[in-house]
């Protein structure tokens, strides 16, 4: 049996009168979305993901006024 690509699929579906294009995209559409429920990834938490960074108050504090400097711009 050979697997029709998206390509094939894509004219074929195109062959068909509106109604029928519709028709097959709605009962297509919940058989995707089930496949698409079972792939369930494990997100990874990113808490304390800059624990050892040595990142203070005070480097937070320059960054900010660093930023802050030229704001707002003078030439706008």
């Amino acid at each position: 049996m050979v697997t029709p690509t998206t390509s094939d699929v894509l004219k074929m579906l195109r062959q068909l009168p509106p109604n029928e294009q519709l028709r097959i995209i709605s009962l297509a559409l919940p058989e995707i979305e089930k496949s698409l429920g079972k792939q369930v990834r494990v997100r990874k938490s990113l808490r304390g993901l800059w624990i050892g960074a040595g990142i203070n108050s005070k480097d937070i504090s320059e960054a900010r006024k660093g930023m802050m400097n030229n704001f707002p711009r003078g030439d706008i």
